[in-house]
């Protein structure tokens, strides 16, 4: 092997300046605004919208998939993030536990990763055959046309984050102790596997980048700035109108008449620990 090929991958790019705290706190507010808006929006409409976030361990998907849903009414806005398929589950149809998740009118659904593992980490790690890659590859365009043909908006983002600010992250979740459960042996395949993830994106890409539901990459080493890129293209790829709620008047409290509070001795409260602090 050639001194050029041996030499390691490591990212030699310039970091770039972090977004300040001051205005991604107040762009992010303006935002998240918008994203109530927007869900008022599908709920009224009975729009139906799928958004799928994708991308290599430790690239930020998680955050940003929290600072969308920070505000919205879980009754019509839900997260999506499916654990290991049961025996039961693989012997079914490989898309089939994926399409039971999909909205129903008037709903947005947000997928922590999806059916894309076959893509990546299943085709990586050796999860599935070559024939049941071959046939993810074949199948997946066709059921995205299918699906925004029906009438859902599906959205997908590839989160993109440089080897060094990787390895940065997965070091310091080894010191959370919140955090330390986001590290497996998968995720640390990672890294010894970057080439084989990379490798495995581009053909994905190649593959299920259809005009239909095309992918949109987002740069993540600065988590900040990925927050409000996602935040922002999602609002400027649904087209919602402002529609203020109907006006609510809060009545004045009756005073109290025939009630009687039972002692308070008979009850049981919680130990008040925050006294404590």
């Amino acid at each position: 092997m050639s001194k050029s090929h041996s030499k390691s991958h490591k990212s030699k790019k310039h970091q770039p300046a972090r977004m300040p705290k001051a205005a991604y706190e107040a762009e992010l507010e303006r935002l998240q605004i918008e994203l109530v808006r927007m869900q008022q929006w599908i709920v009224d409409t009975g729009a139906r919208v799928v958004v799928v976030f994708e991308g290599r361990d430790a690239a930020g998907k998680g955050g940003a998939i929290k600072r969308v849903m920070q505000y919205l009414n879980p009754r019509s806005a839900r997260v999506v993030a499916l654990p290991t398929p049961s025996e039961r589950e693989k012997g079914q149809w490989y898309f089939q536990r994926y399409l039971s998740n999909l909205p129903t009118s008037g709903e947005i659904v947000l997928f922590d990763r999806s059916w894309y593992n076959r893509a990546g980490v299943e085709r990586v790690m050796g999860y599935c055959t070559d024939e049941q890659y071959e046939r993810f590859l074949t199948q997946v365009p066709v059921l995205e046309r299918l699906l925004v043909e029906d009438g859902i908006t599906l959205i997908k983002y590839w989160f993109s984050v440089s080897d060094t600010a990787q390895e940065q992250r997965f070091r310091s979740r080894l010191k959370d102790p919140m955090r330390r459960w986001k590290l497996s042996e998968t995720d640390l395949a990672s890294i010894t596997r970057w080439e084989d993830y990379s490798r495995a994106k581009d053909a994905m890409f190649a593959a299920t980048d259809i005009d239909e539901a095309p992918w949109w990459t987002i740069e993540s080493d600065d988590k900040r700035a990925s927050r409000i890129n996602t935040i922002s293209h999602l609002l400027s790829q649904i087209p919602y109108e402002a529609r203020e709620p109907d006006p609510v008047e809060i009545p004045p409290r009756p005073d109290a008449t025939d009630y009687v509070r039972p002692p308070r001795e008979g009850q049981r409260y919680v130990p008040d620990h925050a006294a404590e602090v």
